[in-house]
């Protein structure tokens, strides 16, 4: 076991000798590595969680555990692991614990490590997490930090390029990187290796659907939950249902599809959008709309991307409202009309509807013009909001109709 602490020593400090781009997110790190609650930082698989988690620890004496090595888990002992961090980090003050959820009955022991006055620093992939385990063991004892892929502000700052203020000289570069992140997406490991997104995303796709869902639960239909997963992929960003769901794809039952889907969620892959509606029992009837996390999912499952421009954009903008902290089902939603007009956003705030947001890659058409214009205003009206936004590829404007004003902005400056 020594010898497996000792190994992981040197793969933190390789980790730390590499240069990294800062994450921006709602705290300080340095601020956040002084609190002495529990910092959980969640997210996606190879988004930068771990990075995150070590610049915030670099210059402190820390240790480090990584679940992801089998090694550890397979040998795993809770006392010897305790005695030997003393001989492998002496007097370490923070205790980084590196995809913990990989461990049986991790909550209780991070509990018991909180109760000893351990300065704990966690990162995990699984949505669940917080909402079950850490939520009823550690309540009101950490703080959460939820990273997703990087943002396009963050890609543009990759390239030293200010997404707020771009020059004239960098214009032509910064259209050209809006467009690729849409197609191409913001993991990080791609951003600098275009040329490798499809195997990359294509590899870790089908990582996830195999560590963290099959091998996890234990599922037995491997085929089943790979036919549902690439079936949700092809058709990001429209309704679902569980129903529908399993006709179409011939599964064995309604709850296996409804088991599925909520596994496909927990590793933060897939999230599914419910229709806004006041009535409780009338939203959990009504069809979903699937997203995923990552532009580049799409990329890699070789789709013809020039004709889901429109898809991947309002994936885009569904994906920065969860980095903005909107949270699908709680403050964000979809909608539809008595007469069946669609808004492709609808935020809330407290009990409030704040914002209506459509989504369209362009709009010089007359015709698609009037048609998301007239959806937008006909869904303000039913829900008495009169913050009306449009996001479109490129197009800025400030429209006045039917009494609304309505902003179009390009997703730029989104």
């Amino acid at each position: 076991m020594k010898d497996v602490l000792i190994n992981q020593r040197k793969e933190r400090d390789e980790l730390l000798g590499r240069p990294y781009l800062e994450r921006r997110t709602e705290y300080d790190k340095e601020q956040l590595s002084q609190s002495p609650l529990v910092k959980f930082i969640s997210g996606p698989r190879r988004v930068g969680k771990s990075t995150y988690a070590l610049l915030m620890l670099k210059g402190k004496n820390f240790a480090y555990l990584n679940f992801d090595d089998q090694l550890l888990l397979s040998r795993w002992n809770e006392d010897l692991v305790m005695r030997l961090l003393d001989d492998v980090y002496p007097d370490y003050q923070f205790l980084m614990l590196d995809e913990v959820q990989n461990l049986p009955e991790w909550d209780l022991w991070v509990s018991k490590l909180y109760r000893r006055g351990k300065n704990l620093v966690i990162t995990g992939s699984n949505a669940n997490m917080l909402s079950s385990e850490m939520m009823t063991v550690l309540t009101g004892r950490y703080l959460s930090v939820e990273m997703l892929p990087f943002s396009l502000e963050e890609t543009f700052a990759w390239h030293n390029i200010d997404i707020q203020h771009v020059k004239a000289e960098q214009q032509t570069e910064a259209i050209a990187l809006a467009d690729d992140y849409l197609r191409n997406g913001g993991y990080p490991e791609t951003i600098f290796a275009r040329n490798i997104t499809h195997s990359y995303m294509s590899t870790l796709f089908d990582s996830i659907l195999l560590k963290d869902i099959a091998k996890r639960h234990k599922v037995r239909k491997t085929t089943e939950l790979y036919d549902l997963a690439s079936f949700l992929l092809a058709n990001f960003c429209n309704p679902v249902s569980a129903n529908g769901l399993t006709t179409d794809l011939q599964l064995s039952s309604v709850n296996t599809t409804k088991k599925f889907c909520q596994y496909l969620c927990e590793p933060f892959l897939f999230f599914f959008l419910p229709r806004f509606n006041n009535k409780l029992k009338l939203m959990q009837k009504a069809d979903q709309k699937v997203y995923v996390v990552d532009n580049g999912f799409v990329q890699s499952a070789g789709f013809n991307l020039s004709e889901n421009l429109g898809r991947l954009l309002e994936n885009q903008v569904f994906v920065e409202l969860l980095r903005r902290g909107y949270k699908s089902g709680q403050t964000l939603f979809y909608y539809r009309s008595k007469n069946d007009k669609e808004t492709d956003f609808v935020t809330r705030k407290g009990t409030k509807v704040e914002q209506l947001i459509q989504v369209c890659y362009g709009m010089q058409s007359e015709k698609t013009r009037k048609r998301e214009m007239d959806s937008l205003i006909e869904c303000a009206k039913e829900l008495q909001c009169n913050n009306l936004l449009i996001v479109t590829k490129d197009e800025e404007n400030i429209v006045e109709k039917n009494g609304h004003t309505i902003r179009i902005v390009p997703i730029a400056k989104f």
